[in-house]
């Protein structure tokens, strides 16, 4: 005879077993609680694939990046002392910058520096390059982070207005824009802006030089131009992604379940749809901001910015060895490193990501 303990236990009776075998069974199939659960474990171990791999990534790009600068025309010391240097004083020079070593013995030697902080000296200016980088890379994310503050915000905005008027004007529109914005490369959109608003109207200044002791009014004035340049670069595809998350996300059964007990269809928006598409709008976030990193070497240059892009291209018709492989290279971290966060955001987004198919 099977007890009301027996049911709620899930175990049935049967013949030869007693209530204790009932229970020595019970006992076997619990599963003690661990202090950590195996999705949390499995979210973890994933996580630290990814940042093995980033490093092995991030390593192969260093290589990729010294064996890039060694193939370029010309000579360092030639580019120092002009076409009408002799010989034996391009030979001394070359001795003195390191440039008779194997070309093993001078990758091992700038990744070591790399790692223990040590940027090298400029070939150019014979003074410890750790200064002008991080001057450099500090007015660099202050132009990025000025540009997601306004792009990210925008784009979510229009991607949830094409959806709350989706198969309208508006969305046709809107759609048309953003799609339009993307076509535009950042150079021609520099200029196009250079000339309406710093030659034509006059509104904002061509060249954005900045420097430390200026106030931040006089910084955003400055940057006003690149930054709208380098918005109008990622608005585009930022939008348009986050218009194809929340349409997505809005077909689900959820929706209709909302639509029928009569929810207005911006409360459904904002209470369902959006918490069910915020893991691809992440991602599509962290995506388009290492994007931006490498929209910002073009505008930099177009608008005559004091940033990394800038230093790296003036340190290339230089011939400035160590400084070109420190721009690149912590470009290549910085974008590496925001495509890896995209991929995490997207593991702890979404569960399904963390089980092989």
């Amino acid at each position: 005879m099977v007890t009301v303990r027996q049911r709620k236990s899930g175990l049935k009776a049967e013949p030869g077993k007693n209530m204790s075998d009932l229970s020595a069974q019970q006992k076997v199939t619990q599963r003690p609680a661990g202090r950590f659960s195996p999705h949390r474990s499995g979210l973890l171990s994933m996580v630290l694939v990814r940042l093995f791999y980033g490093v092995l990534v991030v390593l192969a790009v260093s290589m990729l990046i010294f064996a890039g600068v060694q193939l370029l025309p010309g000579n360092a010391a030639t580019a120092i002392l002009g076409q009408s240097a002799t010989p034996d004083a391009i030979r001394e020079l070359n001795l003195q910058l390191g440039l008779d070593k194997p070309a093993v013995s001078r990758y091992l030697s700038w990744l070591f520096g790399v790692l223990h902080g040590d940027f090298g000296t400029s070939f150019s200016t014979r003074e410890a390059i750790s200064g002008p980088l991080f001057t450099r890379l500090g007015n660099t994310l202050f132009l990025a982070g000025c540009t997601a503050a306004i792009a990210v915000p925008l784009a979510l905005l229009i991607g949830f207005i094409s959806v709350r008027y989706h198969g309208s004007v508006i969305d046709t529109l809107l759609n048309a824009i953003t799609r339009a914005t993307v076509a535009l490369p950042e150079f021609f959109s520099g200029y196009l802006l250079i000339l309406i608003f710093a030659i034509t109207l006059a509104w904002a200044p061509s060249n954005s030089s900045i420097t430390a002791d200026m106030p931040l009014t006089a910084k955003l004035s400055a940057i006003s131009l690149p930054c709208a340049t380098l918005v109008l670069a990622i608005l585009g595809h930022m939008s348009n992604m986050t218009r194809v998350a929340l349409i997505a996300a809005q077909s689900s059964a959820y929706v209709d379940t909302a639509l029928l007990k009569g929810l207005s269809p911006s409360r459904i928006l904002w209470r369902h749809v959006l918490p069910n598409a915020v893991g691809p709008i992440i991602n599509v976030v962290a995506i388009n901001l290492a994007y931006l990193m490498v929209g910002v070497v073009i505008v930099e240059n177009v608008f005559v910015y004091p940033g990394l892009g800038q230093y790296m291209v003036d340190s290339i018709s230089k011939r400035d060895i160590p400084v070109m492989q420190d721009c690149a290279l912590l470009l290549a971290g910085i974008y590496i490193l925001l495509n890896l966060l995209a991929d995490v955001m997207a593991l702890v987004a979404n569960p399904r990501l963390r089980h092989n198919r």
